[in-house]
């Protein structure tokens, strides 16, 4: 989604802001811009449509330098994309703002200004923000109680940065419903949607909570909470060495990301002991509250449901724990009836993504034994406020569609299985054969990748293809899904996932010699079933193409393609089965010449509702 990067200092910051923008790309944005002050305290914008390079261009045709500054990403919401819908958003030549999030009553709030003589030069709901902020410092020379008047105006999400002309050593922010972080410096500091933007100028953070308003200059920072009273909020050091996000000798990140799982698998295990699973590997009072468990509901989007889809087949077969999967959009907006002993279970790659946190916010914690969070972001707003945390070690993902951070997730929710599953009956003997499932889990899928050649040879005959369709059974029906989603998110081929059973109940109607379907077909108790399913789908001249188990009976045909897999656990199907579909929906996505890193249209980390 939207970027923020902001800095106060006491040296030029324009490469500072443009390098923030640079390691914010991968959140997904349509255009840029940014707006310093220089040391005549001159108020200097660059604003252009597409990539930072565009912005960086003019930056470099017209230079633009000074102390304090903004800049911002932006991902179109209100107003299509273009340089005059672009942030920063200025109102009296004298106040530049950079927003992220919706302003829900931003109509009403323009119909007023406008009435006061305000002229909008932009169709994003944003401006209103800034022509509020000026019209408020009529007669009122602090920017923070300027901010304070107007923050009450809104209705919706935000996280706000701003510079004054006639306050040049300051930035001002506030934040509600969207993330807003303090990068702390040596006489100089600075504003972040995401702690990644500043890893480059310092290694401590404050993370603001919601409803914070905030006044940065190079010397000093004062937060104040949402009754105007100051507090101090902690100052969190980053520790690890920054992670390098080089291609390397990678054509996409998305590619070099399929190929990093095997590393990022091991080190999600091991870092949660690695020999077994121990409750502790989910927060300190993770014994006290997993004791108490008698239900588990999921909450999550996209991809992340995928994963709770998954988790659901293990917690109720391995546990024998019910267990619940919903989309956050649909669970926060509905009455709902709660077994007594629930666990709020909330998957997330970047732990801010708003549905899914608004439905965390609005739970309440009558209904639940406690919450948990699986996240790959430390001190992101879910992590901050749930009662467990359990962090994957996915590191840092900057291909749009998710790849590692999924197959992780699913180790996480695996090892939570297990946690439960040792209170509820799960004998011991079996525990150890996930556990060890989960140690040999990097191999299964090193020798998954080493298909590569292979998958590439199939998916050339999606090219010329405008649908496709995907069937799997039993647990592997999310796997399905989510090699769906992955081909529909970066090579816009329309795909649907379907039961393998439901394939009568409608879809059969679709297959023709111009519907490829792909077959996620281990060989499981199901598998006879499934068979006959797709003797269905050929029979009427679709084309099949199955990923199956080499020792599962399947043997390529007449219009019958099968990718023989690695023989490994039933467990460990979903993930290695997961990862063959990445790599089809790659190729096909590369040999399309698509965007393969930045879907159109797509965002990394959804802030918004």
């Amino acid at each position: 989604m939207c970027g923020i990067v902001a800095a106060a200092a006491r040296r030029e910051v324009s490469e500072i802001l443009l390098e923030g923008l640079r390691r914010l790309e991968y959140r997904g944005y349509d255009s840029a811009g940014l707006a310093v002050l220089d040391d005549d305290a001159r108020l200097l914008v660059h604003k252009r449509l597409g990539k930072v390079a565009e912005l960086e261009k003019a930056q470099h045709a017209q230079p633009y330098y000074g102390p304090t500054g903004i800049a911002h990403t932006r991902w179109a919401t209100h107003g299509e994309p273009s340089a005059a819908n672009a942030h920063p958003h200025t109102s009296g030549d004298r106040i530049a703002l950079v927003h992220n999030g919706i302003i829900e009553n931003h109509s009403v709030l323009r119909q007023q200004l406008e009435a006061d003589g305000y002229v909008f030069t932009s169709a994003t709901d944003t401006e209103v923000i800034v022509h509020l902020l000026h019209r408020a410092m009529n007669g009122c020379d602090d920017i923070l109680k300027a901010m304070a008047t107007v923050v009450d105006q809104l209705e919706g999400a935000y996280a706000l940065a701003v510079i004054d002309r006639e306050n040049p050593a300051q930035i001002v922010g506030a934040r509600q419903g969207s993330p807003l972080v303090i990068g702390v410096g040596i006489g100089e500091n600075f504003m972040a949607s995401d702690q990644m933007a500043l890893r480059q100028v310092t290694d401590r953070f404050i993370y603001l909570e919601e409803g914070d308003m905030v006044r940065i200059t190079p010397a000093s920072i004062a937060v104040f909470d949402g009754q105007g009273d100051a507090v101090e909020r902690e100052t969190t050091r980053i520790a690890e060495a920054e992670e390098t996000v080089e291609l390397g000798d990678y054509d996409h990140y998305m590619l070099k990301e399929i190929y990093e799982q095997p590393r990022a698998l091991a080190a999600t295990f091991s870092a949660a002991g690695g020999h077994e699973v121990a409750d502790s590997a989910f927060g300190e009072c993770a014994a006290e509250i997993f004791d108490q468990v008698k239900a588990v509901q999921i909450v999550a989007c996209g991809t992340s449901f995928h994963a709770g889809m998954v988790a659901r087949y293990w917690l109720e077969e391995l546990a024998g724990i019910p267990c619940e999967v919903e989309v956050a959009s649909e669970f926060r907006y509905r009455k709902r009836v709660q077994i007594p002993g629930t666990l709020l279970l909330t998957i997330s790659q970047s732990g801010e993504t708003a549905d899914t946190l608004a439905a965390l916010r609005d739970a309440g914690t009558d209904d639940f034994v406690g919450s948990l969070v699986i996240a790959n972001v430390d001190n992101s707003s879910l992590v901050r406020e749930s009662d467990l945390v359990f962090l994957t070690r996915a590191g840092a993902e900057i291909g749009v569609a998710s790849t590692k951070a999924f197959t992780t997730q699913l180790v996480g929710l695996l090892m939570l299985t297990i946690a439960l599953g040792r209170r509820n009956g799960l004998p011991q003997g079996r525990e150890q054969e996930l556990v060890n499932a989960l140690h040999a889990l990097p191999d299964y899928v090193q020798q998954t990748l080493e298909l590569d050649t292979a998958i590439k040879a199939l998916s050339e005959a999606f090219i010329p293809k405008h649908h496709a369709l995907f069937l799997g059974r039993g647990i592997h029906y999310p796997v399905a899904m989510e090699g769906s989603l992955k081909l529909k998110e970066i090579s816009y081929i329309h795909a649907e996932a379907y039961p393998a059973g439901e394939l009568k109940h409608g879809p059969l109607a679709l297959v023709d010699d111009d519907m490829p379907v792909v077959a996620v077909a281990p060989g499981d108790e199901l598998l006879e079933k499934l068979k006959s399913n797709l003797e269905e789908v050929r029979s009427r001249g679709g084309e099949l193409f199955v990923f199956a188990d080499r020792q599962a009976g399947f043997t390529s045909e007449p219009r019958v393609r099968v990718l023989a897999m690695p023989h490994c656990p039933e467990v460990a199907k979903p993930i290695i089965y997961t990862v063959a579909l990445q790599l089809l929906s790659y190729h096909v996505a590369v040999q399309k010449g698509t965007d393969v890193d930045k879907p159109r249209n797509l965002a990394k980390s959804v802030t918004v509702e």
